[in-house]
């Protein structure tokens, strides 16, 4: 699916979101063993992994109407990365310290997404 950016943009999200969900795993590993950071840990794993699965699936979309589906998908997983984060800190498991450029970084990925999916769905 053309997205109308350039190659340059596109690789680099790429890289962002492949790179973002390898913080995520290494969090998930580094969290307390303990019941409650293994439950959240796999939600957060979840969540944080699928925010790169799906802006690659994005990128080879068939279809304007799938392109944005995808990165709903983006959009949606994003979001629900910052809740688990937040939940970890709140909880004591991880200092906010330790996770303030990760928080950023999602907050970023989550409005490229929905900046991107707002331009999309304005083009004929």
């Amino acid at each position: 699916m053309e997205t109308g950016k350039s190659p340059e943009k596109i690789a680099n999200f790429q890289k962002r979101t492949f790179d973002y969900a390898l913080r995520i795993v290494r969090l998930v590993e580094a969290l307390p063993k303990s019941e409650t950071s293994t439950i959240l840990g796999k939600q957060l794993l979840r969540s944080g992994t699928s925010v790169g699965a799906n802006s690659r699936a994005a990128r080879r979309s068939r279809s304007r109407a799938e392109f944005i589906s995808k990165l709903g998908i983006v959009e949606e997983e994003a979001d629900e990365s910052i809740f688990w984060i937040e939940l970890l800190t709140a909880a004591g498991k991880i200092p906010a310290k330790k996770v303030e450029s990760l928080l950023k970084e999602t907050d970023e990925i989550l409005a490229i997404t929905v900046s991107s999916i707002k331009t999309t769905r304005l083009k004929k």
